[in-house]
């Protein structure tokens, strides 16, 4: 790669539960290596080009989110950025909040992401909404160099997704039924209730229905709830009295707080951050939770900052963070690429080279049993970890279990996808070239993922490397 580098287009396309929005950027590569030494492609510059309004996401009816008015939406941005689906090189769709509950929230999430752009991925779930809100906000960039455990609280229609940082490492994440639509008003009256909220009423033996007044005092009991619902949470102290509102797993970090940062719609409510026009109108508790949150105790009890972004948080992560690069020693086969949504089985050497050879057959069955049915032709990527310094003869060893190992798959004849972390990936593949195998071979290194992620791999670019995102697809019921 010339030092000059390479640059490439990214999209970020949000639906969440009130509202869709786009951002359209351009992301700076450059070798950082010495002259020296191996190449390490990295992203070191991003720029946002195009920001679309904030728009209401259309909805056909209260279970199902209208795909082709959400197309429509994005064709006419796309126009309004200049931008054409085969110029986008990277970047995600992702669907958020409640709106992932839809019954057509999966089929919607993967016909935008071949709609949109040929390297656009689709992907979903609280977890991953959480940590994508955290880089958008800024909360994830400003955890570096300082031991605060700092919260991105990403708040917007249906849920609240809160990551946890410290030192830039993960350290946990939650998710909560606590939003601005939960509760919706036409007029002065009640015109939705969201499930969740129905079994706290039914919990709490609080009387709300439908047709009530929006003034009556139950509502702000509820929205009293939500608030002291999230102050536990983020004081890791939730009780089974808050399991209506918990969506997944209890808080799951052992260490206190320290800094709290709210994003989301809802924050937009309290900082008034944004500039551009927006499309979409409310009619919902946003407002008084925001106005509660703000008089509360966690504005007592912790440290508060600012986010960089509110509501755009999430799909600035999107289009401006998903993306990693590899490329130091990757071997790849370019008729193979795209790929999309492949599923990672992972294998850790614990730096025991004997060990992990030993192992491996042990983790393949895992896989087969898993991914590769006899009904279903699908593949899987082996993400081999912790690997220690290897001579050539190990490698080859290596290659030569995988080989045997791939050919006894119920699909023989699918590419074998491998990820690694250390820089033997070119070497690695070389060798099961070398070794005749019938199967073309992708290989690529310096991307770190684990078992249940999922990963895309994009088209070679011009300084032969790989766009690459690692993502984890899931899809929650709203009667969780």
């Amino acid at each position: 790669m010339s030092k000059k580098g390479e640059t490439i287009i990214s999209a970020g396309i949000d639906v969440g539960t009130s509202t869709t929005k786009l951002i359209i950027s351009r992301l700076s590569l450059l070798n950082v290596a010495g002259i020296s030494h191996v190449p390490r492609i990295e992203i070191v510059d991003k720029e946002v080009l195009y920001k679309s309004p904030v728009y209401r996401t259309p909805l056909l009816d209260d279970i199902t989110i209208d795909t082709k008015k959400v197309e429509e939406i994005i064709k006419h941005e796309y126009e309004m950025a200049k931008i054409l689906p085969n110029m986008i090189e990277t970047g995600a769709v992702i669907i958020t909040g409640e709106a992932a509950t839809k019954n057509n929230a999966s089929e919607m999430v993967h016909h935008l992401s071949k709609e949109a752009g040929e390297f656009l991925v689709a992907t979903a779930g609280p977890d991953l909404e959480g940590i994508i809100a955290a880089k958008g906000s800024g909360v994830f960039q400003q955890s570096k160099g300082n031991k605060q455990v700092r919260a991105n609280v990403d708040i917007g229609g249906g849920t609240a997704n809160i990551a946890v940082y410290q030192q830039e490492t993960l350290v946990g994440t939650c998710t909560l039924h606590v939003g601005g639509r939960l509760i919706e008003f036409s007029g002065n009256k009640i015109i939705s209730i969201s499930p969740p909220i129905q079994r706290l009423l039914q919990q709490r033996n609080i009387l709300l229905q439908v047709g009530d007044s929006r003034d009556k005092r139950e509502v702000d009991e509820v929205i009293n709830i939500l608030v002291d619902t999230l102050y536990r949470m983020l004081k890791n102290e939730l009780t089974d009295s808050d399991k209506p509102l918990l969506l997944g797993e209890r808080p799951n970090w052992d260490m206190p707080i320290d800094v709290v940062t709210f994003s989301g719609g809802v924050s937009e409510c309290m900082y008034h951050l944004e500039t551009v026009k927006s499309n979409a109108q409310y009619n919902d508790i946003g407002l008084m939770l925001a106005e509660k949150m703000q008089r509360s105790t966690i504005f007592e009890d912790f440290i508060v900052e600012p986010p960089l972004e509110t509501v755009r948080a999430t799909v600035l992560g999107a289009g401006m963070q998903t993306t990693e690069i590899s490329g130091a020693t990757i071997q790849i086969d370019s008729s193979k690429l795209p790929l999309k949504n492949v599923p990672i089985i992972n294998h850790d050497f614990q730096q025991q080279m004997e060990k992990g050879l030993q192992l491996l057959p042990k983790t393949f069955e895992q896989a087969k049993r898993i991914f590769d049915t006899v009904q279903t032709e699908s593949n899987f990527a082996l993400s081999l970890t912790n690997i220690p310094y290897v001579k050539f003869r190990e490698i080859q060893l290596l290659a030569e279990l995988i080989k045997k190992l791939m050919d006894e798959r119920n699909h023989p004849t699918l590419p074998i996808i491998l990820v690694v972390e250390s820089d033997i990936a070119k070497v690695l593949g070389q060798s099961l070239i070398a070794m005749d195998v019938q199967q073309p071979v992708i290989c690529i290194d310096q991307i770190h993922v684990e078992t249940g992620d999922y990963i895309d791999i994009g088209k070679a670019l011009k300084s032969d490397v790989v766009p690459v995102v690692v993502k984890t697809l899931t899809f929650h019921s709203s009667n969780q």
